[in-house]
């Protein structure tokens, strides 16, 4: 079925990618020297500022189409095709990106015309010559020349950092001995060797598993030594190659690190309000650590008696997940094996998508659709009160070879005014590596995918619900330490009695959760508090350290954090900086956003769901209008205080990590 305003298309070959990618360079390259030759006289909104704006709305949704395949296809040869034209039109953004004529242009209108147009037109504005003075465009020519060749070969080494972990393949082989504790549907999914063993590979459907439920630490060692040190010859020299040249373009444009120009474009708005956020936290968090690192000591003793290990007194990196689980299924009992069978994939879809259509007053509808592998499914979401489509959504959900590895929602289509004046439809992705169905059960998820699936559902929705006049400020195109709030305030659903029954019975009988086990759920969220968020902290402390300096040994950086954070050693002979994906995908000097963004996603749904009805369609009405609408349209602040109605606090964020 084809839907009115999808401008996607997935009958897509080599030729064409390489046509439509050498279109978008040659429209745009027009409509950019036409621009450029203007005259000062002649500058005006119809002639820059629309011009502009029509452009990037015709060429996000081309761009998207070509590039999402590197992601998604089946097709290994249509995939490294769709990544080389990523490369080729990554050099071309940072060409356009550097077009002084456009930037002066640009200086012209805002000169001549500084009150003119919305609001939302004077952002733009504003926002397109920040990003050219970010790019140097107000500096001599020869400098302009030094970041350029900077941002191409960052852009290069970036995408092959990522592409170097997406095609990693590494298989470890193990006896059934060495699986032990491990459930036997996972044990029995695995493929065999030609000697007997069973194979497992890095990716997270079979490294998490062993990792929390192996009972043999040789098993999880091997993993984790295997797991830290993937792509680690590949991978070490360009993280480090990165860090330089971050730090030397960040100086040319007048800022002291890396850190700081990435920050200058947030809510935290320099290093040293996020390194006395992470520093604050972490020491508030220590004494949470140190009681529940003795209790997984207390349990390693006992397991080591118990089956005849060696016990050493020490906490190592492969024990961490381990004991976590231990402490989940023996100090608040959740055996996460048996929650899975209540969360068959079918169950937990119906159930998310009908919460989301709730709270949000919309409209979801599955379709038969034009998709890149069989597995993907289709939903139009239209608006409940009005009938109006906003926009459809892709499913992807199961692994395969050469997808990409984790969960995430790609922004396909921006919902944003089209040239004739009418609204563009909003169309996102999401994609995941749930574990496929076998013969003799459905894909059943644990407790974490359910809430990885509520999380990135909610981007999807961010995505769609946003109604902006413009691509840049369309869907989750708000500042990077803010992205995070919305989907991780929708992760509440999932610690609530009501929520998780309307998305949960046995995958065998169709009986709802038992009351004891949803109990017994609700209270584990606490559970390892201490060592989980500060493993967070470490994550985010390290990326500001290796940002706020001029190069950085990333092993040494890693492992002394580990020591002075955590209080436990980086593993010997890894590199977990290597395997950090965040380091090479965009989210560089960024990585404390995830805990910055939760202490607003907790105020949010403490101080008005937990008080006004986590269902209630009134403040799921607010959520949408003041959270989700703007877009990028209004800076995060001022939407926080909308939605609130005062400014954001951090009372909120500290009780639910069981802090008085």
């Amino acid at each position: 079925m084809a839907i009115a305003g999808n401008k996607l298309s997935w009958k897509i070959n080599n030729d064409r990618i390489k046509s439509e990618s050498k279109e978008l360079i040659d429209v745009t390259k027009k409509i950019y020297d036409k621009i450029g030759s203007l005259k000062p006289s002649d500058v005006n909104f119809k002639n820059v500022i629309k011009a502009l704006a029509d452009n990037d709305c015709w060429y996000a949704v081309k761009r998207n189409n070509i590039d999402f395949l590197q992601h998604v296809s089946p097709d290994k040869t249509l995939r490294d095709v769709s990544m080389e034209a990523d490369k080729t039109l990554s050099e071309f953004d940072v060409e356009m990106s550097m077009r002084q004529d456009v930037f002066d242009a640009l200086i012209t209108y805002q000169s001549k015309y500084p009150k003119e147009g919305s609001e939302e037109t004077r952002r733009y504005v504003e926002r397109q010559i920040k990003l050219g003075k970010r790019n140097g465009l107000h500096l001599s020519k020869e400098i302009q020349d030094k970041i350029k060749a900077q941002k191409k070969r960052m852009s290069d080494l970036s995408i092959d950092f990522g592409k170097n972990l997406n095609e990693e393949n590494t298989t470890l082989e193990f006896t059934e001995e060495e699986l032990v504790g491990l459930p036997e549907d996972f044990v029995k999914s695995l493929d065999k060797a030609d000697n007997g063993k069973l194979k497992v590979t890095l990716k997270y459907p079979h490294y998490f598993p062993c990792m929390k439920k192996a009972r043999n630490p040789e098993t999880r060692k091997r993993l984790e030594i295997a797991f830290n040190s993937r792509c680690m010859k590949e991978n070490v020299p360009i993280l480090e190659e990165l860090i330089k040249l971050r730090h030397e373009k960040s100086q040319l444009l007048g800022f002291p690190d890396h850190a700081s120009f990435v920050l200058d474009m947030r809510m935290a708005k320099s290093p040293d309000s996020v390194a006395t956020f992470l520093g604050d936290l972490a020491k508030k968090l220590q004494p949470l650590k140190d009681a529940e690192i003795k209790l997984f000591l207390d349990y390693k003793k006992e397991e080591c008696e118990k089956y005849g290990f060696t016990f050493d007194n020490i906490l190592n990196m492969w024990d961490f997940r381990y004991y976590m689980t231990m402490v989940e299924e023996k100090k608040y009992a959740v055996d996460q094996n048996k929650l899975k069978e209540y969360f068959p994939m079918d169950v937990v879809t119906k159930g998310l998508l009908d919460i989301y259509q709730e709270l949000l007053s919309l409209e979801f509808k599955k379709i038969e659709a034009d998709v890149w592998q069989e597995d993907v499914t289709m939903y139009t979401v239209t608006d409940k009160a009005t009938s109006e489509l906003l926009g459809c959504f892709y499913l992807d959900l199961f692994p395969r070879e050469g997808k990409y590895g984790h969960a995430a929602c790609f922004g396909l289509q921006p919902g944003c005014l089209l040239p004739d004046g009418t609204r563009q439809i909003s169309i996102a992705a999401m994609v995941a590596n749930f574990t496929k169905p076998t013969a003799d059960q459905p894909s059943l998820l644990t407790h974490d995918e359910v809430e990885t699936y509520f999380h990135e559902f909610g981007h999807v929705m961010h995505q769609i619900c946003a109604q902006t006049e413009y691509a840049l400020f369309s869907g989750t195109a708000v500042e990077r330490d803010f992205v995070e709030a919305p989907s991780q305030m929708l992760e509440n659903w999932c610690w609530e009695k009501d929520p998780l029954n309307r998305m949960s019975s046995h995958y065998k009988d169709g009986s709802a959760i038992p009351d004891e086990l949803l109990e017994k759920l609700v209270a584990s969220r606490i559970a390892n508090a201490g060592c989980f968020n500060l493993r967070q902290i470490l994550l985010g402390t390290f990326d500001q350290t290796i940002h706020t300096r001029s190069e950085a040994d990333t092993a040494a950086v890693y492992d002394k954090l580990c020591k002075e954070i955590l209080g436990i050693d980086a593993t010997p002979d890894t590199n977990m900086p290597a395997t950090f994906g965040h380091m090479g995908g965009g989210y560089d000097a960024q990585y404390y956003g995830y805990m910055w963004s939760e202490v607003f996603c907790m105020d949010m749904f403490y101080s008005r769901f937990r008080k006004e009805g986590i269902m209630s369609s009134k403040v799921g009405a607010d959520y949408r209008n003041y959270i989700l609408k703007p877009g990028g349209s209004l800076d995060a602040e001022v939407m926080l205080r909308n939605f609130l109605g005062r400014d954001p606090q951090q009372e909120a964020f500290l009780l639910s990590k069981g802090l008085e």
